[in-house]
Formats: structure tokens, C-alpha cells, sequence
């Protein structure tokens, strides 16, 4: 009986002892299936992570409603105010602050533009257009709102002049004519901004600094036959009444804004470029959204080929170191047929300017 017991009790161990391996196989399987669950969990984790912190950091308008609720917001307020200031012009306690008002109501404005070129890359061109042409029409009623409720003074006699000889007297009514005659306000100085402005035959050199991100507005208006180097990072660059004039410039984080412009060549790169009243230029681009025209004629675009210490970086900080082609689709605004437009073209191969590297003379 205990020969059978010890032999059971044997058999027993040698069966253990050969299972073993197969359950500790199995076991370290188990325990390898739930090492992978649990890497591929934190995985997953550390993805959701990255995306919420790519959607906080991710410009403030990435949907196209987000984007026209916040337009329609500012617009309104700022057709509010204009109301509030023909309202102010009424009671004379009041009339002092209208000039503020006015001004703050143009910086309001020149923001809301600046919104719609930060944001243009993701927008339906449409819209784009619609955006402008809402700016445009707060643009003229601002200037109607400055035109009447700050009128200049108008020239009048105070006492009845002596009789003199009709000579003397129809070439005095013509100079009274012109001094009453008013000036058509210019919204482009409304809100100054430092810039090159009246010079002829000149070298005009700026370089945008680090410390000068925050002021990097700036103006380049009535400049006749120089040429212009602008090196570092803007933020916004308008260009006004340009002849015969060459232009050189970095990376601007915002827009840009040209009119009047004949027979010059500008190389520029920036998220949006607006070109108005442009005749005979060459435009050298590197821009996100489509470059827009309008009133303009016989006007050229070819790619960005502009170099200086420092320039890819400087792009690159900008968001604009991918070539995007769009230097080559241009919206012409006064276009509306569905063929190309005569009013501009792309530069020839063999026509176009080398690469200009500007390092020694952008210094």
C-alpha cells in the first residue's frame, strides 16, 4: 500500500515537474502581453498630450467660423464707434476727444487688417475678398467721419477788402480758392509709423533687430529712383507712391500693403501681399496666401531670390521658409473672367534677376 502511495506521489512530482516549463512559458507570455498593453497605453497618452498642446498653441483662428465670428465682432464694434462719434460731435463738452476717438478708431481698423492677413492662409478666397472689401468700406466711413466732424478751416474775408484793380483782385479769389480747398484725408498717416518717406536718388538701409519685433510697422512712401534694404523681421510693411525704385526686404510676419507703384522691382516675402494701382513691377515673391492685384496693369511675379547672413532663420521664425508657389497664383480683383488675366504674368527664365545677395549692403 505505501509502494503505490509513494509511487502515485512520484508519478505526481515528475508530472509537475514537466508542466513547469510550459506554465512559466505561458506566464512570462502573460506578462509580456501586459508589459506591451501598458507601453502602447502610455503611448497613446503622451499622442493626446502632443495634440492638446498643438491645438493651445495653434493660432487663435484655425476654423473659418471662429475666424468670421471674431470679424463680425470687431466690425461691429468699430461701426458702433463711428456712430458714437457723429453722436459725440453734437455736445460741445464732448467734441474735444473726437480727434482720439478717431485716430483710435483707424489703429482699430489697421488691427482688423492685420487679423485677416494673419489668417489668410487658411481662408476661402472668397472670404478673404469679402474681409477686404467690409475694411475698405470702414476705411471710407472713417474718412467721411473725419471729413465732417473735423472739418479744416475755410477761408473767408473779415472785412470788405478796398476796392481794387480786377487783376489784383481775380488772382486773389484763385490762392483764396485753393488754401479753402480740402484736403482728402490720407488714413495712411493717420496712424504714423516710422519709414523712408520723400528722398531721391538715395541708399536707404533699416535693419529690424530682436528688440525691435514689438515696432515693426513700417513705411516706405514717395521715394523716387533708390533703392531700399530692409534686413531682419517686421511686422507690417506699406509701400506708398514708389518710382523707378528697388526694394529689397525680409521676412515681414504680417502683411504687406502696396500703392501706387510704377517701374520698380520689389522682392518680399510675407503671409499676405496686397498690391493696388501698380503699373510696370516686378515683384520677386515668397508669400503663404495668394498674392492680390487690383487697378493694376502690365506687373510681373517671379519667385523670392533674395540672400544675407541670417535670412533663412529669419524665415524660418516667420513661417515662411516653404516655397509655396504661390508667388505664381495671383488673384486679380478687377478680374472676374474665368480665363488669365492680361494684367500680369510670370517673369521669363531669362529675364528674371539672379539671386541678390544684399549682405554687404543691408549692413
Amino acid at each position: 500500500m505505501e509502494g503505490e502511495e509513494g509511487s502515485e506521489s512520484k508519478q505526481h512530482h515528475l508530472s509537475a515537474g514537466t508542466l513547469d516549463p510550459v506554465f512559466a512559458q505561458k506566464k512570462k507570455h502573460a506578462v509580456m502581453l501586459d508589459r506591451l498593453a501598458t507601453l502602447q497605453q502610455s503611448r497613446l497618452q503622451q499622442s493626446a498630450a502632443r495634440s492638446a498642446a498643438a491645438v493651445a498653441a495653434s493660432p487663435a483662428f484655425e476654423s473659418v467660423s471662429a475666424f468670421l465670428d471674431r470679424f463680425a465682432e470687431s466690425r461691429r464694434s468699430i461701426e458702433a464707434d463711428v456712430q458714437g462719434c457723429r453722436a459725440m460731435a453734437t455736445d460741445p463738452a464732448s467734441a474735444a476727444r473726437l480727434k482720439p476717438e478717431l485716430e483710435k478708431m483707424a489703429a482699430s481698423i489697421a488691427d482688423l487688417d492685420r487679423l485677416v492677413a494673419e489668417n489668410s492662409y487658411f481662408l476661402p478666397s472668397y472670404e478673404v475678398r469679402s474681409s477686404l472689401r467690409a475694411i475698405a468700406a470702414l476705411k471710407e466711413a472713417l474718412e467721411a467721419a473725419n471729413s465732417e466732424l473735423l472739418p479744416r478751416k475755410k477761408f473767408s474775408f473779415r472785412n470788405k477788402a478796398p476796392k481794387k484793380d480786377p487783376t489784383f483782385l481775380v488772382k486773389e479769389v484763385e490762392e483764396a480758392k485753393v488754401s479753402a480747398a480740402p484736403e482728402k484725408p490720407d488714413l495712411a498717416v493717420v496712424r504714423e509709423t516710422p519709414g523712408f518717406r520723400e528722398k531721391e536718388g538715395s541708399i536707404l538701409i533699416k535693419h529690424f533687430r530682436v528688440s525691435e519685433e514689438g515696432e515693426g510697422d513700417f513705411t516706405l512712401a514717395d521715394l523716387n529712383s533708390c533703392e531700399i534694404y530692409l534686413r531682419g523681421r517686421l511686422r507690417a510693411l506699406f509701400i506708398h507712391r514708389l518710382t523707378d525704385c528697388r526694394v529689397f526686404a525680409g521676412a515681414v510676419l504680417g502683411s504687406i500693403l502696396i500703392e501706387e507703384v510704377s517701374d520698380c522691382l520689389l522682392m518680399l516675402a510675407s503671409h499676405q501681399i496686397r498690391i493696388h494701382h501698380a503699373r510696370a513691377t516686378d515683384f520677386y515673391l515668397r508669400v503663404r496666401s495668394r498674392p492680390i492685384i487690383e487697378d493694376s496693369h502690365a506687373v510681373r511675379f517671379a519667385p523670392y531670390r533674395l540672400l544675407y547672413e541670417g535670412i533663412e532663420e529669419e524665415l524660418r521664425d516667420s513661417g515662411l521658409e516653404e516655397e509655396t508657389g504661390n508667388w505664381a497664383n495671383v488673384d486679380d480683383f478687377g478680374w472676374l473672367r474665368a480665363v488669365q488675366s492680361p494684367n500680369w504674368s510670370v517673369i521669363p527664365e531669362e529675364q528674371r534677376v539672379q539671386t541678390m545677395n544684399v549682405s554687404d549692403n543691408a549692413k
